[in-house]
Parts: C-alpha cells; structure tokens; sequence
C-alpha cells in the first residue's frame, strides 16, 4: 500500500493554496463545474474545455470521443455508488487517463475528489510516479479526504496547496 507524507505543515495549506494561479480556473471552478453537476454529465464542449484545462496535448483525442458516449460515460461515473467505476469508466474515453478522470470527478462530482497529478504526489512525498490502478488512487483519494479534513479546507483548496508547494519547491519543470 502507498505510503503518503505531506512535505510541509498542513496549517500551511492555505498559505501555499493562497499563492496558487492557473490559467482560466475561475470558468471551471465556477461555470464548467458545476454545470456538469447540476446536469449529472458532461456535454461534449464543456468536457473538452476541462480536458484542455489539464493538459493541452490530449485535445485531439479527446476531440474524437462522441457527445453520446461522452454524455453516457460521465453520467455513469457521476451517478454510480462503485468507487471503482466511477474512476475506471471516465478511462474509457479516448484522450481521458487517470488524471485527467480525477479532474472530471474533482470538479463535478458531489463527493470531494483530489486531482491525480504529479505535482500534488511530489508534495505527499513520491519523487518518482507510482503505476496509477485502483487500489492506488482510492488509497490517494482517502488521504486527500483525511487531510483537507484535519485541516478545516476543501477539497480545491488542498489541490492548489499541493500543487503550488511542488511549483515552487520541487524544481520539477513540467507544469
């Protein structure tokens, strides 16, 4: 089982999280989002904005999936009380792996979900990335839950914490 340590304080995670800037969040945390909450599914312009928003170089494939198969592959993965395939099913589309899943059920399911990203694993303590599976992931999305508990902040707010800590202290240069 994976092992995660937060590299700095949890009562700075509003700190780090304070300092945190990525371009066109604000649509997605405000417009994107929760649209697709509300509606229970994703439209095929909505996901592909989401998709851009976390990685630019998946957008060919991610073009290819259909607005049927997007509509019916997000609302099962937003709808379905399985934790597995909440998370396999979202892989499904083309263009669509374990991060960019987790971005889906970050910002429109119901039940606060962390972003898989290699910035957040870095500051729980990975140097290298693990194999991504199941057993993987649930484990990461319990402890994102037990430490945005423990310290009194959402979801949101420990993944730009995270992800800012690595930016400025990992020295990693993707972005």
């Amino acid at each position: 089982m994976a092992t995660f340590s937060l590299r700095f304080d949890k009562k700075d995670i509003q700190e780090w999280a304070s300092r945190y800037d990525y371009p066109l969040e604000s649509h997605i945390t405000d417009v994107v989002g929760p649209t697709a909450k509300d509606l229970g599914y994703f439209t095929k312009p909505a996901f592909l904005e989401l998709c851009r928003w976390k990685t630019p170089r998946s957008q060919s494939r991610v073009e290819a999936n259909s607005e049927d198969f997007i509509r019916e592959v997000t609302l099962t993965a937003l709808s379905t009380p399985c934790e597995e395939l909440r998370i396999g099913v979202l892989t499904l589309l083309r263009g669509v792996g374990w991060p960019t899943a987790s971005v889906i059920l970050h910002f429109a399911h119901r039940e606060p979900y962390p972003i898989l990203d290699f910035r957040a694993l870095w500051s729980l303590g990975f140097e290298e990335l693990p194999p991504y599976d199941f057993p993987f992931w649930w484990a990461y999305t319990q402890t994102c839950r037990e430490l945005a508990q423990a310290a009194g902040v959402s979801m949101r707010i420990l993944d730009r914490a995270l992800w800012q800590y690595s930016k400025e202290q990992s020295g990693l240069m993707r972005s």
